[in-house]
């Protein structure tokens, strides 16, 4: 078993210096493990679970309403939901190598719970909430949003209709590849009408028409961020002081060519 003085030391160049080390400690045990080790004198991080996910929320709800002074209640609420789910957060918790960090029963372990989506966004939560009891608040919100402001970024890059660089985004964050096929070309030179499908680790998510292999490209990536429930109506507009609006369906440019496979989306 790996010793906790390894795994503090892991901690601390993940997310810092703190004084605690009980409390990061707790925030790397997952329940399989105490239930194995009743003796050990450690609770579980359900608890600072469920403290982390009001410090995350708090953390970007503040963040969005200073960003966006503009912004709806709606659109500041669909745009906050996109970047605290649990793929974010287990995006998050993967960059940061938390996975690796948890003490899991054998069972859990066996199982690939290191892995697994539901325990990553646990984990980071309960850091989080380390973080707050240890350091105050402010040391948690710049944590929450220095980790999680890519993932509002690519929130908003999916209501500017770049839409392959969403889906690559979002794929890539569970482990997935992204590649694009020709289907179909249709119509004479002048008036070319391109079906291209787009496959998710292999099987087709979403199918595009449009004028240019990169415009059908660009639908097709829309369509299966439509089935994914990761289309957000969202626009930003630049500047400090952005604005939201309406879902953009237009094509931005993409990579031109038969078959795309792997890589960022461009």
């Amino acid at each position: 078993m790996r010793g906790e003085e390894t795994v503090l030391a892991a901690l601390r160049r993940a997310v810092g210096d703190f004084h605690s080390d009980g409390l990061f400690l707790q925030a790397v045990t997952h329940s399989s493990w105490v239930q194995e080790h009743p003796g050990a004198g450690r609770d579980s991080n359900e608890r600072l679970e469920f403290l982390g996910d009001a410090v995350v929320g708090l953390a970007m709800a503040s963040y969005l309403y200073s960003r966006f002074p503009v912004a709806r209640e709606g659109e500041l609420s669909r745009l906050k939901a996109a970047v605290v789910g649990a793929g974010a957060l287990a995006a998050a918790a993967r960059r940061l190598g938390l996975g690796d960090l948890l003490f899991l029963g054998r069972g859990e372990a066996q199982s690939g719970g290191a892995s697994k989506p539901a325990l990553l966004a646990d984990v980071f939560e309960a850091v989080c909430a380390a973080l707050y009891l240890d350091g105050g608040w402010q040391r948690a919100r710049d944590f929450v949003v220095e980790q999680l402001s890519g993932a509002v970024e690519r929130a908003l890059r999916r209501g500017t209709g770049d839409f392959k660089s969403a889906l690559q985004e979002k794929v890539q964050e569970q482990g997935g590849t992204v590649s694009y096929r020709l289907v179909a070309q249709e119509g004479p030179d002048h008036a070319r009408l391109f079906t291209v499908e787009v496959l998710v680790d292999g099987r087709v998510a979403g199918r595009g028409k449009g004028r240019s292999k990169k415009a059908a490209e660009q639908e097709a990536a829309r369509m299966a961020l439509q089935v994914r429930g990761d289309l957000l109506p969202v626009r930003a507009h630049g500047g400090g002081g952005a604005a939201m609006g309406e879902e953009v369906r237009g094509g931005a440019a993409g990579t031109e060519g038969e078959e795309l496979t792997g890589g960022p989306a461009k």
